[in-house]
C-alpha cells in the first residue's frame, strides 16, 4: 500500500546531460502552440516559451486577453515570432484552422500544449447543458486539437511535446464538481493511450506527457473578486516552470505541488483512490462516514514513514 515513490521517469531526453537546463525541445527558433492562452497557466507558459526564444502561437476564445498576450509576446521576440488566433478548441474546423496558419507560417510545432479548459458546476444527475459544455471544451477541445496537430508533428525530423493539461480531480475525483472531474479522468486515459501510440511508432521523437497542475491561481480557481493570491496556491509562472522541469527529466506524470499540499500527500491520496477498486471499497471512500477515519490514519502513518 505504501511503496516507495522514487519512480522513473517514462522517457529521458536523447541527448541530454546533468548540465542541460532544459528538454532540447525548447530551444529557440522552435514553434511553441498553447491554447487556453489569455489567461492563468496558459498565458504564463506562452510567456516562459518566449523567454526561451521559441516562436508561439496563442489561442484562446477570449479576444480581449489573447491580444494583450500577444503585445507582450511581440515586445519579447518580434511580431515576425507570435501569432494570434482566436479559437473555440470545441469547435474542429477553428482548430483545422489554428493549425493550417501554424505550419503555413512555420512549417512546424515542437511543442503542442492542450491547456484550453472551463469549468461548470453540475450535478450527476442534473444539468445535462453544462455537461455537454465541460466536455465540448475540456475533452472534445484536447481530442481535437490533439488529432489535428498529432498526425504531422510524427512525420516531423526534430523531437516535439505534446501536454495536455489534466487535473488531480481527474485522478482522486473528490465530491462537488463531477462534470469537470469526468472530462478531466477521460483526459488522463487519452493521454496515456497517446503517449502508449507515440512510444510505438515515433519512438521517442515526439512524446507525451500529462501536466497535473496543484492548487494554481487562476481565473478558473479563484472565489469572487479577490486579486490577491492564496498563500496555499501557487502563481501561475511557479506551476509552468516547475512542468518545464518536469518535461526536462521526461516524466509524463507531471504531479505539480503548491503552498499547501505536499508530493507526498498527493502521492498517498492517489493510492489510496486507487485501492478502492482493488479492496472493493465504497466509491470515493476517503469521504465516507465508515472509511474517513481510516483514511486519516492511513495519511498520518504513510506522511510519518517518508520523515
Amino acid at each position: 500500500m505504501r511503496p516507495g515513490f522514487s519512480g522513473a521517469a517514462s522517457f529521458k531526453p536523447d541527448p541530454l546531460s546533468i548540465g542541460d537546463e532544459l528538454h532540447p525541445v525548447l530551444h529557440a527558433g522552435r514553434v511553441a502552440v498553447v491554447t487556453g492562452a489569455a489567461s492563468g497557466i496558459g498565458r504564463a507558459a506562452a510567456k516562459e516559451f518566449a523567454k526561451l526564444g521559441l516562436k508561439v502561437a496563442i489561442a484562446d476564445t477570449n479576444e480581449a486577453g489573447l491580444q494583450s498576450l500577444g503585445k507582450e509576446l511581440v515586445e519579447e521576440i518580434g511580431e515576425a515570432n507570435v501569432l494570434v488566433i482566436p479559437t473555440d478548441v470545441s469547435k474542429l474546423d477553428q482548430v483545422e484552422s489554428l493549425k493550417m496558419k501554424v505550419y503555413e507560417d512555420w512549417g512546424e510545432v515542437a511543442v503542442l500544449m492542450n491547456n484550453a479548459g472551463i469549468a461548470e458546476q453540475a450535478k450527476s444527475w442534473e444539468g445535462i447543458e453544462k455537461w455537454h459544455k465541460v466536455f465540448d471544451v475540456n475533452l472534445f477541445g484536447v481530442l481535437n486539437v490533439q488529432q489535428t496537430f498529432v498526425r504531422s508533428m510524427v512525420y516531423q525530423e526534430n523531437q516535439a511535446l505534446v501536454i495536455n493539461t489534466g487535473s488531480k480531480q481527474g485522478i482522486t475525483n473528490p465530491p462537488g464538481n463531477p462534470a469537470y472531474n469526468a472530462a478531466k479522468a477521460a483526459v488522463k486515459s487519452l493521454t496515456e493511450s497517446l503517449a502508449h501510440e507515440l512510444r510505438e511508432q515515433t519512438h521517442g521523437n515526439v512524446t507525451a506527457h500529462l501536466f497535473i497542475p496543484g492548487w494554481t491561481f487562476t481565473g478558473l480557481t479563484k472565489t469572487g473578486d479577490t486579486t490577491e493570491k492564496p498563500r496555499g496556491a501557487w502563481s501561475p509562472e511557479e506551476t509552468v516552470l516547475y512542468m518545464l522541469d518536469k518535461l526536462r527529466e521526461g516524466d509524463f506524470y507531471i504531479l505539480v505541488p503548491d503552498n499547501e499540499t505536499k508530493r507526498e500527500v498527493d502521492q498517498l491520496r492517489i493510492m489510496w483512490g486507487a485501492a478502492d477498486i482493488a479492496e472493493n471499497r465504497p466509491a470515493l471512500s476517503r469521504w465516507h462516514p465508515s472509511y474517513k477515519p481510516l483514511f486519516e490514519e492511513y495519511m498520518r502513518e504513510g506522511l510519518a514513514q517518508l520523515e
